[in-house]
């Protein structure tokens, strides 16, 4: 079984869209899915399962908009591919050094997004980037640096009108998230 992360988008963030992990747990369980656990209360949920990205993306929104009345987009990543988005961060050292000394709070962030967003898309938000906001984009992820702050960014807020179905999380939720993969794939015992 592959080891999946299912992102949901806009749960439990200033007082809407509220949903208790433990719930939410109990509610993907009942679909089938194994191995269920949460990460933080944003809608980080770890599982395992044999299917495939659309299948599990549209039962996962079923079920969520059943039990709890909502209506939610979810993107899946698998464990692989999670790893890769870790791996694979385009800025250098250098940049992301002087980024972490001058940003409040956290600098490095990831869009994960339904499907790639087109060239005409990313070259309108490239007029959007600044030499203290800069952006990265590979396949369906797309990597945001900040050298101030996420909070008034005309980039970010231009990152989530893309047309495009996405959710974002910041490097540490992106790591913390692959360790947790990598402990629930190293678990697993031969049946």
């Amino acid at each position: 079984m592959t080891v999946n992360i299912a992102l949901l988008r806009g749960i439990n963030v200033g007082g809407k869209n509220k949903i208790k992990m433990a719930d939410l747990r109990e509610a993907l369980t009942a679909i089938g899915l194994q191995d269920v656990q949460t990460y933080i209360q944003s809608g980080n949920i770890l599982f395992k399962s044999d299917e495939g990205e659309a299948a599990l993306r549209s039962r996962i929104e079923e079920q969520i908009e059943t039990v709890f009345g909502l209506s939610i987009k979810v993107i899946i990543r698998t464990a692989e591919e999670m790893r890769v988005i870790a791996a694979s961060c385009p800025f250098t050292e250098e940049q992301l050094a002087a980024a972490a000394a001058t940003a409040q709070g956290e600098y490095l962030y990831v869009s994960m997004m339904l499907q790639a967003p087109t060239a005409e898309q990313l070259e309108t938000l490239r007029s959007f980037e600044t030499d203290k906001e800069l952006f990265d984009c590979k396949g369906r992820d797309l990597y945001l640096l900040f050298y101030e702050t996420v909070r008034n960014s005309k980039l970010a807020v231009k990152a989530e009108k893309l047309g495009v179905h996405s959710t974002v999380r910041n490097w540490n939720t992106i790591n913390k998230l692959v360790s947790l993969a990598d402990g629930m794939e190293s678990s697993t015992s031969p049946s």
